[in-house]
């Protein structure tokens, strides 16, 4: 396991590019999408002295403006991998192009060292992109890979064309996220915590972050002041894991400071709250203090579900938080519920039940696709039956693998259950 932490904390005075890829994919969301990891090391390396820049391949292509502060990126079809060919939907290159980005880099001269990030292990085929042309432009600058598609599939991502593969996480003094190297910023993101102290069997949480921590509240209220005053930043969306989670140690008091400091800013839940949290008083800090868009994680009460999630949700909890938000003053269209489909051991009538229990309520469905993930338990159960997902990250992607891979579904199926979702 590669640990770089004592390379990096040894530079000084050097000249270092961060590179966010480009998506290449059938699909791809701005859900207030920024490389947090990779900001943090380069405000890190900049307090050291290092002179640091940024290329984000998805900002810097623009796209149509969305509600809150997003995005529609700036998408060209593009040609589909093999693994692909069979697949009838279109593929397409999200984020700047071959001579944009060949331009950026020379624009930004050469550096000492480049650090490039990596997030789906699906979506390799933008970091092998962006490795090749930093070899044509920069051919003795030394590369390192780190993010999750790094870290989850090392042993692929040494094909890359990277001089170094960060396999754990940096041992770095992280302070702020270095939002000021964007030219525009139109939202904030942060975390409060790191890791989570859940353990579902199909998510990477604990193996990226093996230990949970929570930040310190004036360290996070500070992270968004600095975020807030970098840009026309009305929004923040908060990327925690479990960021309910130990309710009255830190997410109310944090609450609290939030309301005190940043009147008027809208916060988001981009990733799916836990129900079981969420009684009247936790609802009433939600809205009190500005949350805007309520995600929540309801993927479902069947055996697979609760087998693979560790029995962390239930309908009782479920209805019990959708009714405490809406006594709080939440709206059943500002609350969108997180439906898990295509888990192996997933019956369709059984995913079809459980959009429809959550349809039944009122609240917003947002179909969330299965993908297996390196390294958790349910991955290394389907590799059994499908050894080839060890090899080709590609099979990983959500958008094919319960229709075209695993085939628990047949297309028309899951056609069907995103109908469902959308319907009013």
């Amino acid at each position: 396991m590669a640990d770089y932490s004592v390379f990096l904390k040894e530079l000084h005075d050097c000249k270092i590019l961060g590179i966010n890829p480009p998506v290449m994919d059938f699909a791809f969301f701005d859900l207030w999408a920024k490389p947090l990891g990779l900001l943090y090391i380069l405000d890190s390396l900049r307090r050291e002295g290092n002179d640091v820049h940024l290329i984000d391949c998805i900002s810097e292509a623009g796209g149509k403006p969305k509600s809150f502060g997003k995005t529609a990126p700036a998408k060209k079809p593009a040609p589909k991998p093999d693994v692909y060919k069979g697949i009838p939907r279109r593929f397409y290159h999200f984020g700047i192009e071959k001579e944009t980005f060949r331009h950026r880099l020379m624009e930004s001269g050469e550096p000492d060292l480049i650090l490039v990030t990596s997030m789906m292990t699906y979506w390799y085929p933008g970091v092998y992109w962006a490795i090749s042309l930093i070899r044509e432009v920069f051919p003795k600058v030394p590369v390192m890979l780190g993010g999750i598609y790094a870290r989850l599939c090392p042993e692929h991502a040494a094909l890359s064309g990277a001089d170094m593969i960060q396999t754990v996480p940096l041992n770095l003094e992280f302070s702020l996220p270095a939002v000021d190297l964007y030219s525009r910023l139109s939202y904030a993101v942060t975390m409060t915590s790191f890791g989570c102290p859940f353990n579902c069997g199909y998510c990477a949480s604990s193996i990226l972050q093996p230990s949970y921590k929570t930040r310190q509240i004036e360290e996070v209220i500070d992270e968004i002041r600095y975020q807030t005053s970098c840009g026309h930043v009305r929004d923040v969306a908060f990327y925690d894991d479990a960021l309910l989670f130990g309710k009255f140690s830190h997410f109310y008091p944090l609450c609290e400071k939030l309301i005190e400091n940043f009147p008027g800013i809208r916060f988001h839940t981009p990733n799916g709250l836990h129900v079981r949290m969420i009684d009247a008083c936790c609802a009433h800090f939600l809205r009190r203090t500005g949350f805007s868009t309520i995600r929540l994680s309801f993927e479902g009460t069947d055996s697979a579900l609760k087998k693979a999630q560790g029995e962390k949700t239930d309908m009782d909890s479920f209805a019990g938080a959708v009714e405490n938000l809406r006594m709080a003053g939440f709206s059943n269209d500002e609350i969108e519920t997180y439906v898990l489909i295509g888990l192996p051991g997933q019956s369709f009538e059984e995913m079809e039940a459980n959009i429809r229990t959550v349809k039944d309520l009122g609240v917003r469905v947002k179909t969330a696709q299965f993908s297996p993930i390196p390294g958790t338990a349910v991955f290394e159960e389907i590799t059994r039956a499908l050894p080839e997902i060890r090899k080709e990250p590609l099979l990983h992607n959500n958008t094919i693998f319960s229709s075209y891979v695993s085939k628990i579904l047949e297309p028309r199926e899951l056609q069907s259950l995103k109908d469902l979702a959308r319907s009013a």
